[in-house]
């Protein structure tokens, strides 16, 4: 599984989160804790979460 890790961090082991995509769901976890937990939600889930962080809005 590839883990991507926003391209708005500075690498300074900040306060970050890494993604990753696996069939239907969407995987997020801490930057920091890389055998820490990880929370799944549905693709379409973080989809509409990703639309409200660049709009600044729901749509729903």
């Amino acid at each position: 599984m590839v883990w991507f890790t926003s391209s708005y961090s500075n690498g300074a082991g900040g306060e970050c989160v890494k993604c990753a995509m696996a069939e239907e769901r969407a995987l997020v976890r801490d930057s920091k804790s890389g055998t820490g937990p990880v929370i799944t939600v549905s693709r379409g889930a973080w989809c509409a979460f990703l639309v409200v962080l660049k709009h600044g809005r729901s749509t729903h």
